[in-house]
């Protein structure tokens, strides 16, 4: 009598996600920029604060407007935490309101609650400027950074030149932001300011992190997908 053996199918539901040894485990491009971005409602929080001290300047002293910014940025902060968001981001914004602050409270001019933002985007300008100049631009680092530090990247140059523009879009998006607000500042507008902080925020923020995860993505499945396919094949 012949007995049939039931059929095993292997059940790939429990391991879908091993690979083999040796092999990157892939990264999420977008979740990774927006996290360095503080996450999508990361940036909205950091405008609250700004918004609340803008609308209140008009109508009370600077120290009220103040402390009701340094309020709304701990309520946040709270909430945050409460969200279960790591500790030291959810306390970034309450720090970044409370040294704008302190400074406008120590020298006595509202404009100066963005001063520390305005410098900031000078800095940061300067330093992506500096990085395509010696031909390490910024995004193809960390992106590099994000993938073990072990790919050749400078050297292909498709991935070299993505980086290149995802670096110079954040270079102009940061000099924009400077120009703008230091324009401002020197014309003595804080509703002004304010604006465009907002406006120069979050929706140039997006735009340059478009462009950045663009770049990841590239670079991504030429020197991650690609090289595990070719691997892959050679077994």
């Amino acid at each position: 009598m012949t007995t049939t053996e039931p059929v095993r199918t292997a059940d790939h539901s429990d391991d879908s996600d091993e690979r083999a040894p040796g092999t990157e485990q892939p990264v999420s491009t977008k979740q990774a920029v927006l996290d360095q971005l503080g996450g999508t409602s990361g940036m909205i929080y950091t405008t609250l604060p700004v918004v609340v001290f803008a609308a209140a300047v008009p109508f009370t002293t600077l120290t009220v407007a103040i402390v009701g910014a340094i309020a709304i940025a701990a309520v946040l902060t709270a909430f945050r935490m409460w969200r279960g968001e790591p500790f030291m981001a959810a306390l970034g914004g309450v720090f970044g309101v409370a040294a704008a602050g302190g400074l406008a409270a120590w020298t006595g001019s509202a404009n100066d609650f963005f001063l520390i933002g305005i410098w900031a985007s000078l800095v940061g300008a300067v330093i992506t400027l500096a990085s395509l100049l010696v031909r390490r631009p910024l995004t193809g680092v960390i992106w590099n950074a994000f993938h073990g530090g072990t790919h050749p990247w400078r050297q292909d140059k498709p991935s070299l030149r993505i980086h290149d523009l995802a670096t110079l879009a954040v270079t102009a998006v940061l000099a924009g932001r400077f120009i703008v607000r230091q324009w401002l500042y020197l014309a003595d507008s804080t509703t002004g300011l304010a604006i465009a902080d907002t406006l120069t925020g979050i929706p140039l923020t997006a735009l340059a992190a478009v462009v950045v995860i663009w770049a990841f993505r590239r670079s991504t499945k030429r020197l991650v997908e690609d090289t595990d396919t070719k691997d892959t094949a050679q077994e």
